[in-house]
């Protein structure tokens, strides 16, 4: 299904459905259609909102996770949400990460997926390789456990990033900022209910990388889901929906 792309000042986002927001953010790849199952399925539930995030026009200074997060910042203080469900995948969950460290005050629940912030393998260092299709087609399949979910439209998308070189730079500096900003024990930190949701064939973020999240996040629960990689709200949605539906209705209620 198509949505209708707002635009607001310099914000352009995704919103469908009433009641509490559930802010969605992608990764360094993400594309709307990454998260079609989530906002299809939870519009009639919640406010779905999807930022686009800046990622390739960012000025290079700020192309970074914490450049990232201070967008995010804006945007929610913009849009004045509150009880916020923030959920990020991979990169996506990175900045989510940073965002609840900085300013826990609107945020209700968190929810992370694939989400890097402790360990990821990244590209490999001669990523991304420009104008070599096959290469990026392996490199976009590595992501899924069935390769068939990378499908044509899926990778044309990346090729089409990767062979711009001003974006290829972005890229390459956004993934550097990732695995310098290590997060470690400031996760203990976090307070939100926290919901962690791994695909146990995972090669980016492999499942001992949300094991770790769970020990360091004190009110967290993980789930593995079978046969899936890197994007299980893209590989398997209806488990992934109805794993964070149940944990999102065992929230306490919101004191009024």
């Amino acid at each position: 299904m198509n949505y209708e792309i707002k635009q607001v000042d310099k914000f352009k986002f995704i919103e469908e459905g009433e009641g509490e927001p559930l802010i969605l953010l992608h990764g360094l790849f993400g594309a709307l259609s990454n998260f079609n199952g989530l906002i299809e399925y939870f519009r009639h539930h919640y406010k779905v909102v999807v930022p686009m995030l800046p990622l390739l026009e960012m000025d290079l200074l700020h192309t970074s996770v914490g450049g990232l997060q201070k967008y995010v910042h804006k945007f929610i203080e913009h849009f004045d949400y509150k009880n916020v469900h923030i959920l990020g995948n991979s990169l996506g969950g990175h900045v989510a990460l940073v965002h609840i460290l900085k300013h826990p005050e609107r945020i209700k629940s968190l929810t992370l997926t694939g989400s890097s912030g402790l360990f990821e393998n990244g590209m490999g260092d001669t990523y991304p390789k420009r104008g070599d299709y096959e290469y990026i087609k392996k490199k976009t399949e590595v992501t899924f456990y069935d390769p068939a979910v990378a499908t044509k439209e899926l990778v044309d998308e990346v090729f089409e990033t990767v062979n711009n070189r001003l974006q290829v730079i972005r890229i390459l500096a956004l993934a550097k900022s990732a695995i310098r900003n290590n997060l470690g024990e400031e996760l203990r930190q976090i307070t939100a209910p926290t919901l962690l949701i791994w695909g146990n064939n995972d090669t980016i973020t492999p499942p001992f990388v949300g094991r770790e999240f769970q020990r360091l996040i004190p009110n967290s629960e993980l789930h593995f889901i079978d046969l899936c990689g890197h994007a299980p709200m893209m590989e398997r949605p209806d488990e992934f929906n109805q794993i964070l539906h149940k944990f999102l209705q065992n929230l306490p209620p919101t004191a009024a």
